[in-house]
């Protein structure tokens, strides 16, 4: 047997990222993460897994993100007894992510547990408990960075900075094929941008068989920009925000988004550039990570406040219980709010949403990619409706955003990352984005000279087998877990939507009659 690449997640879209190697010796992953998005993507969560979790041998991860180790649990729970190996702060992150992301999966079974009771239905299991994720945290290995070890037999890997959050990685994996061959590979994980706090620009070799790169922001590119810039243009909006008088709302994932900009925050209070009246940042898994921040204060970089500073302002409140997270909602106006999740699908967010986004003199502030299908996306998007927690809400709140806050290497970056890491002898696999975000990158890669055999823009589950000069055989699923379709647009999302139109068009008829023969010729419609 050879060596053959299976693409299980992060295929056609920008979670769920899993990739699995077979090989002469054994078999491993590449990350193991959550399905983020849409109501038919969440779903992928609780389908089988396409392998058997118990035949791995051991897992290689990139970073702490949820979109990439947030099913590790659920691997145990399915007998992986092997060793997960990652650096050695993606390992402190994990402490905290893997807990809390557990205590979610609990309570979103009970929530879904006391609906289906009251209908008389069968009860469901969580998708893993905290248990697992206790016994995940046991197999877990850190390492430094740049420094080679051996996984299991015929297989070596090290990890490179990739300069997106703290501990993130690109992993290069040297692999033996039947013939004693080795095949190097390189899984970029997610890239980082060139100007960012915290961190340098990622970093890695050159010369690979075969590159994975990813492209979530693949065809876009943002404007360049400085750290100052950044923060010159954070404070144009803050200032804007709080002289409208009402409260400035930042959906912010609890990992890395959230401490930069707090950090940020702090700089343009201390320099006396904006002045709120509190900030706060109500995640009780961002206070958790903040203080691992803290602890590795001394190791990150462009940080302009010294470590007894970091995240201490005295206006800053960070929120762990639901009782002070729900006496936020009595304050109408000077305050920032940043709460997980960063695409609005989940968490606390969606309360500060639901209190706020009616308010004309309030304000929403994005600062990073929102998925289709996402609450965010919509927002974003800008309808004059939205739908949070089984209630329509007019909105009324200024929508704003600003590109610079991404972890996420741009268009021009990702090439840059890509050509820096070249030649890759066998192929370039584009993972991790949508499939418009992929055509732009194989299109740029074609003006540089590298065809359509030489890029590939795999599907979900797709495997292919890896050579020392290029792909041999492809294997496409017999039966696909989701229509590619749904990874952007789902019935869920287009439900939504339609109630939202269907009580517009309600509300305009002029009598009670006429929205009953409305009603009457939509169920006829239905009904044929």
């Amino acid at each position: 047997m050879g060596v053959v690449l299976s693409f299980h997640g992060a295929a056609g879209t920008v979670t769920g990222s899993c990739y699995r190697v077979t090989h002469p010796k054994g078999q491993f992953l590449v990350d193991c993460g959550l399905f983020q998005g849409n109501k038919t993507v969440r779903a992928l969560n609780y389908k089988p897994f396409p392998f058997d979790p118990a035949k791995l041998d051991y897992a290689l991860l990139t970073h702490a993100h949820i979109d990439h180790a947030g099913l590790l649990p659920k691997l145990v729970k399915h007998k992986f007894e092997g060793p997960i190996h990652s650096t050695a702060a993606t390992t402190g992150l994990l402490d905290y992510m893997l807990p809390d992301s557990a205590g979610i999966q609990e309570y979103e079974a009970e929530r879904h547990n006391r609906k289906r009771a009251r209908k008389g239905e069968e009860l469901v299991e969580p998708l893993y408990t905290r248990e697992n994720a206790e016994e995940t945290l046991k197999r877990t290995k850190g390492h430094p960075y740049e420094e080679w070890f051996e996984p299991g037999p015929g297989v070596k890997a090290r990890f490179w900075n990739a300069g997106h959050i703290l501990g993130s990685s690109s992993i290069e994996v040297h692999v033996q094929d039947d013939d004693g061959k080795t095949i190097k590979m390189l899984f970029s994980g997610d890239l980082g941008p060139d100007e960012k706090v915290f961190y340098l620009e990622p970093h890695a070799p050159s010369g690979f068989d075969y590159i994975l790169c990813e492209s979530t922001y693949g065809g876009r590119d943002r404007d360049d920009y400085s750290l100052d810039e950044r923060r010159a243009a954070l404070k144009k909006e803050i200032n804007r925000a709080l002289g409208n008088g009402g409260n400035l709302v930042i959906p912010a994932f609890a990992v890395e988004r959230s401490q930069e900009l707090l950090h940020d925050i702090g700089v343009l209070i201390k320099r006396g550039e904006i002045d709120p009246q509190l900030v706060f940042l109500d995640s009780p898994l961002a206070r958790r990570v903040t203080s691992v921040f803290k602890r590795h204060a001394a190791e990150l970089q462009d940080v302009e406040l010294d470590p007894e500073e970091l995240f201490a302002d005295d206006r800053f409140r960070i929120v762990e219980s639901v009782e002070e997270s729900k006496g936020i909602n009595r304050i109408n106006g000077g305050a920032i709010i940043m709460a997980a999740s960063g695409m609005c699908d989940a968490g606390r967010i969606k309360h500060h949403l639901r209190n706020n986004i009616s308010d004309p003199k309030s304000t929403i502030l994005f600062v990073g990619y929102q998925a289709p299908g996402t609450l965010g996306h919509v927002i974003k998007s800008g309808k004059d409706e939205v739908r949070i927690h089984g209630k329509n809400h007019i909105v009324r709140a200024a929508i704003r955003s600003i590109g610079n806050y991404s972890a996420h290497g741009d268009h021009s970056e990702l090439m840059d990352w890509i050509a820096e890491r070249l030649p890759a002898h066998g192929a370039i696999f584009l993972t991790h984005g949508e499939d418009e975000g992929r055509d732009a990158m194989k299109t740029a890669l074609a003006a540089k000279g590298l065809g359509p055999d030489k890029v590939i823009a795999p599907q979900l589950d797709d495997q292919f087998e890896l050579r020392a000069n290029g792909v041999g055989a492809v294997h496409q699923p017999e039966h696909l877990r989701i229509d590619p379709q749904q990874f952007t647009q789902d019935w869920s999302a287009e439900f939504a939507r339609f109630s939202i139109e269907l009580s517009h068009a309600l509300a305009k008829e002029s009598s009670d009659k006429k929205r009953l023969e409305l009603m009457k010729r939509l169920h006829a419609e239905l009904a044929k």
